[in-house]
């Protein structure tokens, strides 16, 4: 298949090796599965998955990096926000015969963590790519206490491995903002800025100021900028998410090192803090309070409420990494039901799950008319085939044109979910549908591409 053999997810010192990864890797998507079996087609299929999985030259390291480059050129000259989490894949329930791994968060179920950074266009909010990921399980031995590590040598150091990942992979971005959650509230990582990088962070913690005022109720004698809207994401599927209507505060705060904070930091750091709160919560619905700390100024700009405002928006795009982890996990390839049971296996297969959650997000965003490029998701000889395909899929009506700009995402998109059965009418296109024509056209891109080459014998 051709496009298989281009759309690659590293080389692994060999053609075949690096033939086979991208197979895998259509095959997940086109299937919406990570079973062994369903994505190998048969027995051979099956065989030769498993080969490359437990291949000692097949690395999530080597497939993230290479997966990283590509998303890193789709986001040159963009803003862009680059969104980190962690997620946990527990198998308790499913820990019988798993090899390899140590406890997951519980501290008892054989588990791996997987922390994972996606790149997200900060106008559009079209999602780009994953930019990196580290996937790791805990040692069942004790650790030294927390607090007499250097920052280096604790979990948390992924947050600013992630960032300092960003900085040098995203340097041709227009501007690059990099955002987390409360974990993300690290002293260490405010004062290792990368060059070239704004950071965005919901406050975990109630710090001590300069002046021994405590970070949360430093807003107290501030003026409120004005109120505005917030799209509030969907916790679950099915759920709409809401709309909450905000109160929105900032200023600078110049805030102290914590006592146990590592000796080659500063003693302090100014920052600017933001307070976000919901005004009347709908009922049975806990009011949005969001704290944020971040490098990007307020203070001092020439529309200062609007400068918020932005800063509040871009941390809404942050739902996107969760977004991924659900389609990874419980909400579209239920890693945690896989039946691998050696951890290096479970990590390249994690690895793989990561990229194909995203790929299958971009195609699902498509259907209302992104404007990035097809070759965000799709090689030339895929494009190629589209556009001879694309035509035979229109019908007479308007309806049943494709109104998208030839070699946009959304033009590829909408080619896809014809292939998938989507008829044009009703309700957009979903996951299933996109999955189902992505197996078609790559089916017919390898055909094509066969057509092609006899014609040019």
């Amino acid at each position: 298949m051709i496009a298989q053999k281009q759309f690659h997810i590293g080389y692994f010192g060999d053609l075949r090796r690096e033939q086979a990864g991208a197979i895998l890797l259509e095959r997940v998507v086109a299937t919406g599965s990570l079973v062994l079996r369903k994505i190998g087609g048969d027995r051979a299929g099956e065989l030769s998955a498993n080969r490359f999985l437990g291949s000692a030259h097949v690395t999530p390291e080597e497939i993230l990096a290479t997966v990283g480059t590509r998303t890193a050129a789709a986001c040159a000259g963009r803003r862009i926000v680059a969104a980190q989490d962690t997620t946990e894949v527990n198998f308790k329930g499913r820990h019988l015969r798993r090899e390899g791994l140590g406890p997951a968060g519980d501290g008892e179920t054989p588990g791996f963590f997987c922390h994972a950074m996606v790149a997200i266009d900060a106008d559009d909010e079209a999602l780009l790519g994953v930019v990196h990921a580290r996937i790791w399980t805990r040692s069942a031995e004790p650790v030294s206490a927390r607090r007499s590590r250097e920052i280096e040598d604790k979990e948390s150091f992924r947050w600013l491995e992630a960032s300092t990942t960003a900085g040098d992979l995203l340097g041709t971005a227009a501007q690059l903002i990099v955002l987390g959650d409360r974990e993300f509230d690290i002293y260490s990582q405010f004062v290792r800025v990368p060059p070239g990088v704004h950071l965005i962070a919901r406050a975990a913690h109630d710090r001590r100021l300069a002046d021994d005022e405590r970070l949360f109720d430093a807003p107290s004698d501030w003026r409120d900028f004005g109120t505005m809207d917030v799209r509030v994401p969907p916790s679950r599927p099915g759920d709409p998410g809401r709309i909450a209507h905000v109160r929105v505060k900032a200023g600078r705060v110049c805030i102290v090192k914590p006592r146990h904070g590592a000796r080659i930091d500063p003693k302090t750091v100014t920052l600017t803090y933001l307070e976000v709160s919901e005004i009347k919560p709908p009922k049975g619905k806990t009011a949005i309070t969001w704290r944020l700390l971040t490098t990007l100024p307020v203070a001092g700009e020439p529309d200062e409420f609007a400068a918020a405002q932005e800063i509040v928006r871009l941390y809404r795009l942050r739902w996107r990494i969760e977004q991924v982890f659900r389609a990874m996990k419980s909400d579209g390839l239920r890693l945690e039901e896989t039946q691998v049971t050696q951890a290096a296996r479970l990590f390249n297969l994690a690895a793989i799950a990561l990229v194909a959650a995203a790929r299958t997000i971009q195609l699902v965003d498509a259907r209302d008319g992104s404007r990035r490029p097809a070759s965000d998701v799709a090689d030339q000889a895929v494009i190629a085939a589209a556009e001879a395909i694309g035509p035979t899929l229109e019908g007479n009506t308007t309806r049943q044109k494709n109104p998208h700009e030839p070699g946009s995402l959304a033009w590829l998109s909408w080619i896809i979910a014809r292939l998938g059965g989507w008829n044009c009418y009703y309700k957009p296109a979903g996951p299933k549908t996109m999955r189902a024509g992505w197996n078609e056209l790559a089916a017919m891109a390898a055909g094509y591409a066969v057509a092609m080459a006899q014609q040019n014998v």
